[in-house]
């Protein structure tokens, strides 16, 4: 892998034709990578909490054929910044994602977002209706009650950086079955986060939940909504994915098999509804 200054190209270590570059804005430099034809259908990536871009890595040859996919480091995670002394809320993560793609020149995008990821995709729809022609939430509970396994059990913030055991058991309910050997690079992920960027985007995301559910604000925002879920979720209840059916028109696909993070687990399985969905939307 290679570097590059601000606004510079590099070559990710996990896809050749990636081009990655650091964007500052008004408050965080925040990292993006780029693949696929610069001129096709943009579809916005949006990871989860302590997780990164990275991510999606293995989803990304499989999206690549008909859309420029554009994934972004939300403030506080991956290669972005992680200032003390900046808001986390998901209304402003959301706002820095708008503020890629306006730096992009991207004018309209299909937002996929993963987990907590989904709560800022649709912060993101509610704040720049003109820019998200539709929206994919990958097993995001619709609210807190849905949730069964508090995602900072397994890290104490008073213990930094956590011990590898700590880090395998956070990491474990975010997929389906014990043994599955969580890929090294999602670790160094929670690793190379702050104590304060972990438990303040955690409580972020549960602040936007407990303030109104999800299926409530995406009713009243008219844009098409794709729910994938990964059945033997183990952090959210995956029977919680019929309440999207309250927002009209909502197609819901539940991953037999999969867990918590089927972008991961079973990525044709996972990029199959979501390229038909973009399909009709872009």
């Amino acid at each position: 892998m290679t570097t590059a200054p601000e606004g510079g190209p590099y070559v990710d270590d996990g896809a050749e034709t990636t081009e990655s570059s650091l964007l500052s804005l008004d408050d965080g430099v925040l990292h993006v990578s780029q693949d696929g034809p610069r001129d096709a259908p943009a579809l916005l990536l949006i990871h989860g909490s302590a997780s990164s871009s990275r991510s999606w890595n293995p989803m990304v040859p499989l999206l690549t054929g008909a859309h420029r996919v554009i994934r972004i480091d939300l403030l506080g995670h991956g290669r972005s910044a992680k200032p003390a002394d900046r808001s986390y809320a998901i209304p402003d993560q959301a706002r820095r994602a708008g503020a890629v793609l306006d730096r992009l020149g991207v004018e309209r995008a299909v937002v996929v977002g993963h987990s907590s990821g989904g709560t800022v995709a649709t912060a993101l729809a509610e704040e720049r209706t003109d820019l998200v022609t539709a929206l994919a939430l990958v097993n995001t509970g619709p609210g807190l009650h849905a949730l069964i396994a508090p995602e900072s059990a397994a890290v104490a913030p008073s213990r930094w950086p956590p011990a590898d055991e700590q880090l395998r058991l956070f990491a474990s309910t975010a997929f389906s079955r014990a043994g599955y050997r969580i890929p090294e690079e999602l670790l160094d992920d929670v690793r190379d986060m702050t104590p304060h960027t972990l438990t303040t985007t955690m409580r972020a995301t549960r602040s936007y939940l407990e303030q109104r559910a999800l299926p409530s604000r995406l009713s009243v925002l008219g844009k098409p909504l794709l729910v994938i879920f990964g059945e033997d979720d183990r952090r959210w209840r995956s029977s919680s994915a019929s309440e999207y059916r309250a927002v009209p028109g909502a197609q819901v696909e539940l991953l037999p098999g999969l867990g918590h993070s089927p972008l991961l687990e079973d990525p044709p399985r996972t990029a199959a509804p979501l390229l038909a969905f973009a399909a009709m939307h872009e």
